[in-house]
Formats: structure tokens, C-alpha cells, sequence
């Protein structure tokens, strides 16, 4: 049977020892689509949300998620992020949510940018919860990673 990587001799849960991997520039960029009803997109573009502007309040949201990531995420390391933005689109049908995460470091930073976009999709359906009943998260994905030699 393989052992997993992630498992110590002890059967205990580790993090990944990344001390010896050189330091990089990584980027990495994930989107994420929830589907709103007519009305509901009507509502946020018209700002008459009753909690506010929807689509500021998540950008910010997923900003503060992706820099908590490690908190939510058990084995995530923690980064010193050097950028995050999430950019919230109001589209036809719902809103397409893009996150890019930086860092100079050790290890990727594509759960950041995942952790962005879920999060600033989460706080959409949050706040347009009391006036559409059929909101759908779906195609939460990384679209790119990189690292550079610095």
C-alpha cells in the first residue's frame, strides 16, 4: 500500500516540508461563476440590494479570505502575500468572479486565489439570499499558476 505523503511514520497529519525549495515570484489566478435569477442581477446593478453593493463588498471579501487561507485550510502553509485582487463582473446571467494571488516564496498560492473567488462568491450568495432562492456556484477553477526565478 502507498504511503501518503501527507502522512508521518507516526500516522500522523504533517504539512509539507518546503524549506529547501528555492525562492520564487509565484502567481496564481482562479474564477469562479454564480448564477443569478433576472431579477436579482437587476437588483445589483441598480445597487438595491438591501445589504449593500454586492459585488464591492465580495471583492473585499475575497481578499480577506485569501489572506486567511491557511487558517481555513489545515495543511495550507502560511504566505506572505504580496498582491490579491478580486475583480466581481456582473454578467447576463450572473456574476463571474476572477482572483490572482502573489507572493515571493516557497510554495504555491493557487488556494489563495481559490479560496478568493469561493469566498467572494459565497458573500454574493449571501447577500442576494432573501431575493432568489435559485443561485448556483459553479466552475470554480485555477485558470493559471506560475513561479519565476527571481
Amino acid at each position: 500500500m502507498k504511503k501518503l505523503t501527507h502522512i508521518d511514520d507516526s500516522g500522523s497529519a504533517k504539512m509539507v516540508d518546503v524549506g529547501s525549495k528555492t525562492t520564487q515570484q509565484r502567481t496564481a489566478t482562479a474564477e469562479g461563476f454564480i448564477r443569478l435569477n433576472t431579477d436579482t442581477i437587476q437588483l445589483i446593478r441598480e445597487n438595491q440590494i438591501k445589504k449593500g453593493d454586492v459585488l464591492t463588498v465580495a471583492e473585499i471579501a475575497g481578499i480577506q479570505a485569501a489572506k486567511k487561507t491557511s487558517e481555513l485550510i489545515p495543511l495550507c502553509h502560511q504566505l506572505q502575500l504580496t498582491k490579491v485582487s478580486v475583480n466581481c463582473e456582473l454578467k447576463d446571467d450572473g456574476v463571474l468572479a476572477i482572483c490572482t494571488s502573489k507572493c515571493i516564496g516557497q510554495t504555491g498560492v493557487e488556494m489563495e486565489a481559490l479560496t478568493g473567488v469561493q469566498v467572494a462568491l459565497l458573500t454574493i450568495y449571501d447577500m442576494c439570499k432573501a431575493v432568489d432562492k435559485t443561485m448556483v456556484m459553479e466552475n470554480i477553477r485555477l485558470i493559471n499558476k506560475t513561479k519565476n526565478d527571481l
